[in-house]
């Protein structure tokens, strides 16, 4: 049996990072990691090859090869998944289906063969049992969680990691919260699962063995879910690892803003190499904050919690959402305020949209209030609801958001302030490779010379140079991420 394994491509999105890859000669940012461990899963004897559209294309000789076409993907890819399902079609070739975006809206989709839904650990060996008695059916789901102890280590051998930026890995899924516009809990559950340390240890082993060198991003719904086994097992284990290994990792990963709060934990995960976390901030304002659930960032100084992170060497990235029913005409000014005192540089601010299956869609439909289909991307300035706030100035207040936080003058601002709270770990993780140094001298001609703002560039450049030249790296890092955000936010007019 010879298998395809597609990945969609990923629109032009601040998520893509597709400007700022460039920089290093990468051509995506991150593996598609579901698909590996589905490969892994496959009989051994299989033939299987990887198409990631995001580095490169997908021929008519990759599709006459295979007798499958198993393809994965989210919602914000649904326009590529299309074009491969056409493909396909014409080439007579078979497609299975799942992930996300099936799991969510399978109906919506003709010309699948099989859909596979849910979690594969589950649904997947019930239809590669029915392929070997020859009666596959059309749809294959489950609402059972999976014992993830029993996950295999993805199949790393079918891409080639040097055009990609970050490796990835999971050491647990679901999140003990329920925000009413997340559909993780549906997806995922709300207990969170987790592996076994020596099975995260073996994953990482195999991307160390395979020669890798860099960024690990661990992409657990809430990677804090379970804090007492990542105080008390995972996290002394990845730390004695790194040490074995002379630190060849770099970690960052997903967490709830309630992390400020363990010092215990900061510290260990600081010492097991993560520099980096995804907070889910989404707005400064209470109301909308009770209005979505969101309880675990309510009564809290926001701004002190996130600083706090800062300070002991975690470079906050936060997403925001403005179009809660609850939000003020203020919500604009003051979300960027907040995130300019907060020094949040990686700022991802989207408009509240409803993914269907989640709380927030139930209760918009019971109120006559959906109008289309959900696009996965909440930057592209589409709602899929009618929002309480008059459309018009919701639109132009969110564009206002963007144009500011994203412009040179601000977001160097914003450099600088979280530089002045940041406190980097004693230990730099990983050596700068051959691409650093490339991106470096491309960051100097196009933020030094191309680009408007570039006396900005300059004066973070040097004040860091000259005043923190232990911060200087990551200075140059966030720069280049801001060139990528400027050019995804100049088409969002």
């Amino acid at each position: 049996m010879r298998i395809l394994l597609v990945y969609p491509q990923y629109p032009d999105t601040f998520w893509s990072f597709k400007h700022a890859l460039k920089f290093v000669s990468k051509k995506a940012a991150f593996p598609p990691l579901g698909l590996l461990t589905v490969a892994a899963m496959l009989p051994d004897e299989w033939e299987k090859k990887l198409v990631d559209m995001n580095v490169t294309g997908l021929t008519d000789e990759d599709v006459k090869w295979a007798d499958y076409v198993f393809i994965s993907a989210m919602v914000v890819q649904q326009s590529s998944v299309k074009e491969v399902i056409e493909r396909c079609k014409q080439l007579n070739t078979r497609i299975v289906a799942g992930g996300p975006l099936f799991t969510t809206g399978y109906e919506e989709f003709e010309g699948i063969d099989h859909f596979v839904l849910g979690e594969a650990e589950v649904a997947l060996p019930r239809f590669l049992e029915d392929m070997d008695k020859g009666c596959v059916r059309h749809l294959y789901t489950s609402d059972t969680r999976p014992d993830i102890r029993k996950t295999p280590v993805p199949l790393w051998s079918l891409i080639n990691m040097k055009n990609y930026s970050s490796m990835n890995a999971q050491y647990s899924r679901g999140c003990p919260f329920n925000c009413e516009f997340c559909d993780i809990v549906l997806l995922n559950g709300h207990r969170p699962r987790t592996k076994e340390k020596q099975q995260l240890l073996e994953e990482l082993e195999a991307l160390y063995r395979l020669g890798w060198r860099g960024g690990v991003f661990l992409v657990d719904d809430n990677f804090i879910g379970n804090r007492k086994k990542l105080k008390l097992e995972m996290l002394p284990a990845i730390i004695e690892w790194q040490k074995r290994k002379g630190h060849p990792f770099t970690l960052s990963t997903e967490a709830s803003i309630n992390l400020a709060d363990d010092e215990e934990l900061m510290k260990l995960m600081i010492d097991a190499g993560f520099n980096t976390v995804f907070v889910g901030i989404e707005t400064p304002h209470e109301d909308s904050l009770l209005e979505c659930a969101k309880l675990q960032n309510r009564n809290r100084d926001l701004v002190a919690s996130v600083k706090k992170l800062q300070n002991f060497g975690l470079e906050v990235q936060g997403g925001f959402i403005v179009g809660f029913d609850s939000d003020p005409l203020s919500i604009f000014k003051n979300q960027i305020s907040f995130i300019q005192k907060s020094g949040i540089v990686t700022a991802m601010v989207g408009l509240l949209n409803a993914p269907p299956g989640t709380r927030l869609y139930q209760r918009l439909k019971n109120e006559h209030r959906l109008i289309k289909a959900f696009t996965g991307n909440n930057t592209d300035c589409s709602l899929n609801f009618i929002p309480k706030m008059n459309y018009e100035t919701l639109i132009d207040g969110y564009k206002h958001i963007l144009n500011t936080i994203y412009s040179p003058r601000h977001y160097y601002e914003r450099v600088k302030t979280f530089l002045r709270e940041y406190h980097p770990p004693g230990k730099i993780a990983t050596r700068p490779q051959s691409h650093h140094i490339r991106a470096f001298f491309k960051s100097i001609w196009f933020l030094g010379v191309v680009e408007k703002g570039r006396r900005y560039y300059w004066k973070l450049f040097l004040s860091t140079l000259l005043k923190q030249p232990r911060k200087f790296p990551i200075s140059i890092s966030l720069s280049v991420y801001g060139y990528h955000f400027r050019k995804v936010a100049e088409k969002i007019h």
